[in-house]
């Protein structure tokens, strides 16, 4: 069958590769499998149902379409909503569930949701608390039992045979041109912007990726862990290549039992953020810190031979040797925590610490990391599975359909179908953003070419345009490769570089605060666990001195960071630093701790 909407993996499975368990999710504790029968009924019920109370395409234009907003963590309801809200031509406006109540109002006003389907009871206080300032919001439903909350399932039994005869003429009209989404940018600055994406925009990164990547690894027919937001287009896209690949999808309850369930699923692949992969490698290196004798040496001695590996390099028999006894004695203890059965992890959204690449690759935990944004469908680039696919310190080459090249002042353009349809109800913003066909996504890189890897040419991305400063002295700094290099201390948890206008940089380091510790017990040193009381000790000050000057030797003299200053809490995206995929938001961190700046530049 020819393939142009998303909605079509539910035929698609049905004829080549129905599962027991298409969608799975735990209630009450045991897993509930949904199979890919059980799917389309309840999603065909649910069209039909929001067909019955006037949700739909209308005159089919952007504007006429009805636009239903979701609320929600990761679960089966969330697929079945956008599945059926598809079928009835109708426009799916995902929200983040940690978004600020003003951003809220201000989406789904300018969107003009005409319904929002929520998670909990959280979440339906949080809409009831802008219910009155939305006029176009109609009804609220939620997922669990919400007392004073329509719940979901109702719309199941409202359906006629005339509303299911209608969904299916309309669902065959839909074309890959159609709007599929508006997708709220969660933005590092200023007012969040709808992304309008097209069943052809979407479905374009799902064929590539499906070709580059999944059928290249044999991931057909396996299950696959899912935690990463659904709101976010990288997950929600990557679920589509599941379904259309005829893996089962599994919903990890919430990001503290990843651990445990990923044992209870023994996924083959799941896709991540570098942030959740520096927490996995932080762990195992605190407990490695604790390990004594023979089996501390043995750690060490693995991730030595870990940290020399290479990519489409053969270093030789003696070292291939010594690998495969660190995998079998050190490194199978990593996978066994992972399920034992992974493929691949696939991560993007942000940059990935080289080191961890190398060292999960070398322990045969393969990570792939891609490159793209939502205007972009997302994926622009990725690394492949093959090794000769792979280049570390790249994103990989561009996928298929995609084009790449870099302008004059170092920025990455795109072009193809996976461009987004532009800005919605934001032209100005829309024709800033383009020339031509070319979208301008605002990163700084370079085209590399590997004789290593059949003389693929690899996308390397070096900074963000948009973050580049100049200081007083006129000279250029680039933040983030001194972040990405800083980072990879066990002792720093975050940094943000500093000195737009001033002599020279500087940073705001967040401690990691439990490796600290540990240190100072090792050290003799008698200090306390209060993080404010930390951040002032000498000895620790005189620690982070040495770690940023040993660090500072990878720069040139305007890009080394002269001075810092400690921060007592991480950044998070609750505390509003942060965006849901883990990027730093610099002007609120720089307002924010406008003192800690003042006093570096005092």
């Amino acid at each position: 069958m020819e393939l142009k909407r998303l909605f079509d993996c539910i035929e698609w499975q049905l004829q080549n590769h129905p599962r027991q368990d298409m969608l799975a999710a735990k209630e009450g504790g045991q897993w509930r499998l949904y199979n890919t029968t059980q799917v389309k009924d309840i999603v065909d019920k649910l069209s039909a149902g929001l067909t019955a109370i006037g949700i739909g395409a209308n005159d089919n234009s952007i504007e006429g379409r009805d636009k239903i907003a979701v609320l929600s963590k990761n679960r089966p309801e969330w697929i079945f909503l956008d599945l059926a809200v598809q079928q009835t031509g109708a426009v799916l406006v995902p929200v983040y569930p940690t978004v600020h109540v003003n951003d809220l109002e201000f989406i789904l006003n300018d969107a003009q949701v005409k319904m929002i389907f929520v998670n909990d009871e959280d979440l339906f206080l949080k809409v009831q608390s802008v219910k009155n300032k939305v006029p176009s919001l109609q009804q609220v439903f939620s997922f669990e039992h919400v007392s004073g909350c329509n719940h979901w399932k109702e719309i199941l039994t409202k359906g006629t045979e005339a509303d299911k005869q209608k969904v299916q003429v309309t669902s065959a009209k839909i074309t890959g041109e159609d709007l599929l989404t508006i997708i709220y940018t969660s933005g590092t600055t200023g007012t969040p912007k709808g992304v309008m994406l097209t069943h052809n925009n979407v479905m374009s990164n799902v064929q590539s990726s499906l070709n580059c990547v999944f059928f290249e690894m044999g991931i057909s027919g396996r299950k696959a862990l899912s935690f990463l937001p659904l709101n976010h287009i990288f997950e929600r896209m990557i679920s589509y290549v599941y379904m259309f690949s005829g893996t089962g999808i599994y919903y990890a309850e919430n990001l503290d039992t990843v651990g445990d369930n990923l044992k209870e699923v023994k996924p083959q692949v799941f896709a991540t953020v570098p942030r959740l992969l520096e927490k996995v490698y932080e762990k195992i290196m605190a407990r490695a810190e604790k390990l004594t004798g023979i089996k501390r040496k043995l750690f060490f001695w693995a991730l030595d031979l870990a940290q020399q590996f290479e990519i489409n390099k053969n270093k030789g028999s003696w070292y291939n040797i010594k690998l495969a006894i660190a995998n079998k004695l050190v490194f199978s203890k990593w996978r066994e925590a992972l399920g034992n059965e992974l493929i691949c992890i696939v991560t993007g959204a942000a940059a990935c610490q080289v080191k961890l690449i190398r060292i999960f690759t070398a322990a045969k935990i393969p990570i792939l990391e891609g490159y793209g944004q939502t205007e972009s469908s997302p994926v622009i680039s990725v690394n492949r599975f093959p090794e000769s696919g792979r280049m570390f310190g790249t994103v990989g080459p561009a996928i298929d359909g995609v084009e790449i090249k870099i302008a004059e002042d170092g920025e990455i353009l795109s072009k193809g179908p996976h461009v987004m349809k532009g800005y919605y109800k934001r032209p100005d913003i829309t024709a800033n953003e383009m020339t031509g066909e070319w979208y301008h996504t605002g990163d700084i890189g370079t085209l590399v070419t590997s004789l290593r890897a059949k003389g693929l040419t690899f996308l390397k991305i070096t900074d963000r345009k948009k973050e580049i400063f100049k200081t007083s002295g006129g000279k250029y700094v680039a933040p983030q490769p001194i972040e990405n290099k800083m980072v990879e201390s066990p002792f720093i948890e975050q940094i943000m570089v500093v000195g737009a206008e001033q002599k020279f940089a500087g940073a705001l380091i967040v401690p990691a605060f439990n490796v600290v510790v540990e240190w100072a017990k090792k050290q003799g040193l008698n200090i306390s666990n209060d993080p404010e009381e930390i951040i002032r000790n000498e000895k620790v000050l005189e620690l982070f001195r040495d770690v940023v000057e040993e660090n500072n030797k990878n720069f040139n003299p305007v890009e080394q960071v002269k001075k810092f200053e400690l921060l007592p809490y991480a950044w998070s995206v609750d505390g509003g630093e942060m965006t849901p995929t883990m990027k730093l938001k610099r002007k609120v961190i720089q307002e924010k701790y406008r003192d800690a700046i003042q006093r570096i530049y005092r």
